[in-house]
């Protein structure tokens, strides 16, 4: 048996919760804006208390790696490194494009077998981080299966042509809040859209509980979100 805390504070909705062998036994959100810095504590402080007062041993923290939000993620990823060490329990990393598919996988029945999915997170102007996964969870373009190391996850300008090649091939679910302002460009007859798909800790708790059987955890000491680090090192080369 595992208990495990999520925090997912990669967008502008902050929300924690708690699993048990992956069932989500507790949950807090708040859709509100960027309180992360406000709510969050709070939120793990009930979180936690939950689990005591049903005599629940903390086995893991995961949290959501981006990309995201920089202030988001520091602030979540700063936490769940303090909750960790506090309680001498590893630490889950949870790709956030990845987390995105959950609930498109477990509510949207109407997705075909053969379909990918592409979760899309705004970066700015017509820039959006995204990856494309088959019904497995298994990239399909431009990422690998480690987490710290998918590097083909970068901000990129969406056309008419970004997605035409795999469209050709397959159905493709577009979501997340990058999708939405791609829905004018990308208008190939394969392409499908979803709406209101959100990151949100309680979809965490399958992918989370999988790390935790297979023993994949991160550092807790040197772990930063995938998002800090790509995010400096763009920023160092633009010219302003």
């Amino acid at each position: 048996m595992s208990c495990i805390l999520h925090i997912e504070t990669s967008t502008n909705i902050c929300s924690v919760a708690v699993s048990e062998d992956a069932q989500v036994i507790f949950e807090q959100e708040n859709r509100g804006g960027q309180n992360h810095a406000t709510l969050l504590a709070p939120f793990v402080e009930e979180a936690l208390s939950f689990a005591e007062s049903h005599a629940i041993p903390l086995d893991a923290v995961a949290v959501s790696s981006g990309p995201g939000s920089y202030t988001g993620l520091r602030i979540g990823v700063s936490t769940a490194k303090g909750v960790a060490y506090g309680r001498n329990v590893p630490l889950i990393e949870v790709p956030t494009l990845k987390l995105m598919c959950v609930p498109v996988l477990l509510y949207h029945e109407e997705i075909e077998e053969d379909a990918l999915l592409c979760p899309m997170i705004d970066a700015r102007r017509m820039e959006v981080y995204a990856a494309i996964y088959n019904r497995a969870l298994k990239p399909q373009r431009g990422t690998t299966e480690e987490p710290e190391k998918y590097r083909g996850i970068k901000p990129e300008v969406v056309t008419a042509e970004t997605y035409k090649e795999i469209l050709d091939q397959h159905i493709v679910y577009f979501f997340g809040n990058g999708a939405e302002k791609c829905k004018s460009v990308i208008n190939h007859p394969n392409a499908r859209f979803l709406d209101d798909i959100v990151a949100l800790a309680k979809n965490m708790a399958p992918l989370a509980e999988m790390a935790h059987a297979r023993g994949e955890f991160v550092d807790t000491a040197y772990f930063e979100p995938f998002y800090l680090k790509e995010f400096q090192a763009t920023v160092a080369k633009r010219p302003f």
